[in-house]
């Protein structure tokens, strides 16, 4: 075939991709994570003004007029527990320091319109602001290097800021080498550090730089916003469940915020996020169930706590928890007891319950019990079966809520009566902790019935016929403080129905007598004459005991014996005198009986 004839050969189509003329495949549909990565909500809602801090409203109003009066110091220490807002604070304080618009020339804390700066700060990349993580740069070497360029002014922005996190983690030569450059640092240098030890931070650093405390968020604050990013999510959950994770969060924002993105996932798109969900989420125990359970142990029901637990841990609560709840709960009823229900961050139902356990149980009973939880958590968290530590703790709980208090008990010895022994085999006892009649069943407990008696012979009149009776009175009614003065600086000299005179101790309180009269007209029910003279008195009670000490310390050195003991051991010396009581004689018929025997 001649050349002419040969087909003319086509050029590659531009729009194939193959070299036999296939049309394009179509581009592959981009994946969701490719398309858009996902930004937590922790980092997605990260402050961007200081008027989106929450719970800082002190440190932003300081802040504030710092800067308005030119007063800014050239170092700030930004201390408080993790999640409140110390690394977002430093960077806003960066954006405050070299903030420049078209309008504004000069340090504002007033971010909400961006400046030349901003974009560049918040996305880490501007030259004049320097972040260090003192946790991974801990050495000497690190500092030195990074202190070098603080004697070269700032390239652009009007300061050359220093953001050092963690600063606690410094070793002792990088902050002696810090030192030096806080103490005389250049006017174009600002120092911004962050921590959660202070303690860790050398007083020297400190008294150098300006603190900031940055609190604990409220749970209530916690869940506004918490319910501001809900909404914005497009996500609902249930008003209990924001304040369980308001709760678990102890007053970090940022925990608040990371429990919210998993709880929102906990539901389907559309559906609501359930409180038990959540609460299940965080491994929590259902706290009405632990109420009751506290209502429980309050009424010495130790059969029915330990099956309450066992069902809360059936359900996956851990004892460590339950413990903690539990403490949670006497401090709750001490605070409704002192305060009053309002005080509670709980719903009305639940307060209200604690409130009524708190009514009905003494404040010492509370202390009491407070400090035995106190043991039994670190119990359980040691122990190599905590839920059997966990049913230990509540038994002991249980019969301890039974036992009066050691006051209670002595009164009760005194009058006579027989001491409770703890809660009946079947696990329903008698409150003796002090809860009378909780959960609707009105009944008399047998501390109730128990303290009828004392407290009738407490409301009777005394009758005082000697100074000594006056003493026993003041004793018997635990007013302690008057009781010492009366006792050191009153030289008893009469004494009749009504009327007392006596000589004061030099040093006495000026209003001695006017509490005494006060008191005693109050306990009797009379008026009472009560003066003061020149002389004339016997011995207060306390110089009578010293006497009487000094009297019998006497008697024993001069002992015989005493003294022999004394020259053999040389040096020692009578530390404390104490009366031993002597064993009771057999009685007169034993005798008898072991004549005849014998």
């Amino acid at each position: 075939m001649a050349e002419d004839d040969e087909p003319e050969t086509l050029e590659r189509d531009p729009n194939t991709s193959d070299m036999f003329g296939a049309p394009p495949a179509p581009p592959p549909a981009p994946r969701a994570e490719e398309s858009a990565a996902y930004t937590v909500i922790a980092r997605k809602y990260r402050p961007r003004t200081f008027d989106d801090l929450y719970g800082q409203e002190a440190m932003v109003r300081t802040l504030r007029n710092a800067f308005a009066s030119g007063r800014i110091a050239h170092a700030f220490m930004l201390t408080g527990v993790r999640g409140v807002g110390k690394t977002t604070t430093a960077r806003l304080l960066a954006r405050a320091l070299n903030y420049d618009t078209d309008a504004v020339h000069e340090p504002s804390l007033d971010l909400r319109e961006e400046g030349r700066h901003c974009r560049a700060i918040i996305e880490g990349r501007h030259m004049d602001v320097l972040e260090l993580d003192a946790a991974s740069r801990t050495g000497v070497n690190d500092m030195r290097e990074l202190l070098d360029g603080v004697r070269y002014a700032p390239v652009e922005a009007r300061y050359k800021v220093y953001i050092i996190d963690e600063v606690h983690m410094l070793s002792t030569g990088a902050f002696n080498a810090l030192l030096k450059t806080l103490e005389e640092p250049p006017p174009h240098a600002k120092f911004i550090f962050a921590t959660t030890e202070i303690r860790k931070v050398p007083v020297t650093i400190l008294s150098r730089c300006q603190r900031f405390d940055l609190r604990r968020v409220e749970p209530d604050v916690i869940v506004k916003n918490l319910e501001m990013i809900a909404e914005k999510e497009g996500a609902r959950v249930e008003a209990e469940g924001m304040l369980l994770i308001a709760r678990a969060a102890e007053g970090s924002m940022r925990d608040a915020q990371s429990m919210l993105d998993q709880a929102i996932v906990q539901a389907e798109a559309g559906q609501t996020v359930t409180a038990a969900s959540i609460r299940d989420m965080l491994g929590l125990a259902d706290r009405a169930q632990t109420i009751s359970l506290f209502e429980q142990v309050m009424r010495g029901q130790a059969g029915p706590a330990v099956e309450t637990f066992r069902g809360l841990y059936n359900f996956g609560a851990e004892p460590g928890q339950v413990m903690l709840d539990l403490m949670d709960h006497t401090h709750g009823a001490s605070v409704a007891k002192a305060i009053g229900p309002q005080a509670l961050t709980l719903p009305k139902e639940q307060a209200a319950r604690l409130a009524a356990v708190g009514a009905a149980v003494s404040a010492g009973n509370l202390s009491r019990i407070w400090q035995m939880l106190l043991k039994a958590h670190e119990e359980v968290r040691r122990a190599p079966d905590a839920a059997a530590a966990c049913d230990m703790a509540l038994i002991r709980l249980a019969y301890a809520a039974d036992l009066p208090g050691p006051e209670e008990a002595l009164k009760r010895l005194a009058a006579g009566d027989q001491l409770p022994s703890g809660p009946a085999p079947g696990g329903g006892g008698g409150g003796g902790g002090g809860v009378a009649a909780m959960g609707g069943g009105g009944g008399v407990t047998a501390q109730a019935r128990v303290m009828t008696a004392p407290q009738e012979q407490a409301d009777a009149v005394p009758t005082l016929n000697s100074f000594a009776d006056v003493l026993a009175l003041i004793k018997a009614r635990r007013d302690i403080v008057l009781q010492l003065d009366v006792e050191r600086y009153v030289r008893p000299i009469s004494f009749r129905q009504g009327a007392i005179e006596y000589e004061p101790v030099p040093g006495g309180p000026n209003n001695l007598a006017q509490r005494l009269v006060a008191r005693l007209k109050e306990w009797t029910g009379q008026p009472w004459l009560i003066a003061a003279r020149g002389g004339g008195g016997t011995e207060s009670r306390w110089e009578q005991d010293q006497r009487e000490k000094q009297e019998t310390r006497a008697e024993v050195e001069s002992d015989p014996f005493v003294t022999a003991v004394m020259q053999a051991f040389p040096g020692a010396e009578i530390v404390s005198i104490r009366n031993i009581p002597l064993p009771e004689a057999p009685a007169a018929e034993a005798l008898e009986d072991e004549e005849d025997e014998e």
